[in-house]
């Protein structure tokens, strides 16, 4: 098994320690940074050692070692900051994300692609059109990490252990996105029995300003010890086959009534990537939110359709 990771920042420094910890197989760390990457690959290789891991790590500034990849994750490109929205991204992102999308269609073509780059949805619509692979084999991390986000300031609410508690959280990875309370359970209990509707829209209205809250305070890039966990998670329930339900940004098919755009839907990952995309039942105030936050991705395709031209 390879795994790659393209770009060597605080997001995919750590990916790549977390993932050579796991056992996963070989990791290659690319980054266009001289150096940046090389230098974190020696400083993980120094720590095998002492963890009494067994690992092969690789760091490079030629993308070129990334042929052949079994899973290629995707984390290059500029990140938040303070006062920047994810739409603000999008112009810079998007040629960086291109020119990392053709080079893996040319030289790994049998590969799995996560998409971690902001604005996370569109990021991972453009992944899916450059490379020209199925909807299945490119998806974006997303929601995972919002659900982690609720599930962690749930059990701060209730001082009940996180693995008691399984969150749900549809829709566009920022603002747009959706927490389902009703589908959120407490020891299988759902959230609305234990909670009262104005504390729920209390915890609901935290997470969606966690991320944001995050940038503030680091002053200087954004979050990376959850999203990093987030992307872990994905990587082994496809290398372990685990046929597990984690939220991601996926290419819709006509799934709740919504056709050619990636948002974050609860879906079942294995070897093949995406295995099945979960519908939830929405009742008449959760499905107008839903078709709400995707037309917010869609009003922004525009956007990156120049991105496509030539393709």
């Amino acid at each position: 098994m390879k795994i790659s990771i393209i770009g060597a920042g605080n997001v995919g420094g750590l990916t790549a320690m977390r993932l050579a910890e796991a056992g996963f197989g070989d990791i290659v760390l690319a980054d266009i940074a001289k150096g940046l990457a090389q230098g974190k690959a020696f400083d993980l290789e120094d720590a095998g050692s002492i963890l009494k891991f067994n690992y092969r790590i690789q760091g490079t500034d030629d993308i070129e070692n990334i042929k052949d990849s079994d899973i290629i994750i995707i984390t290059a490109g500029l990140a938040r900051k303070p006062g920047m929205t994810r739409e603000d991204l999008l112009n810079k992102n998007a040629q960086i994300l291109k020119d990392v999308c053709l080079k893996i269609k040319k030289i790994s073509p049998q590969s799995i692609v996560v998409v971690v780059t902001n604005p996370l949805d569109l990021m991972t619509y453009l992944a899916l059109k450059i490379t020209g692979f199925k909807s299945n084999k490119v998806f974006g991390m997303g929601i995972s990490l919002d659900a982690a986000r609720f599930v962690n300031l749930i059990n701060k609410e209730l001082n009940i252990p996180s693995t008691d508690i399984e969150a749900c959280v549809i829709g566009s990875h920022g603002e747009g996105m959706l927490l389902l309370p009703r589908f959120t359970t407490v020891k299988g209990v759902e959230l609305n029995e234990l909670l009262e509707d104005e504390k729920i829209k209390v915890l609901i209205k935290r997470t969606l300003e966690r991320g944001q809250e995050v940038v503030s305070l680091l002053g200087s890039g954004s979050a990376y010890f959850a999203p990093s966990q987030a992307i872990l998670s994905i990587v082994r329930a496809i290398v372990k086959d685990e046929k597990r339900i984690i939220g991601v940004s996926a290419c819709l098919n006509g799934e709740y009534g919504i056709k050619d755009i990636c948002i974050g839907v609860p879906c079942r990952l294995g070897k093949e990537g995406i295995e099945k995309i979960i519908e939830f039942d929405l009742n008449k105030e959760e499905r107008p939110l839903f078709l709400k936050s995707a037309e917010s991705i869609r009003r922004n395709l525009d956007l990156i359709k120049p991105f496509c031209h030539g393709l």
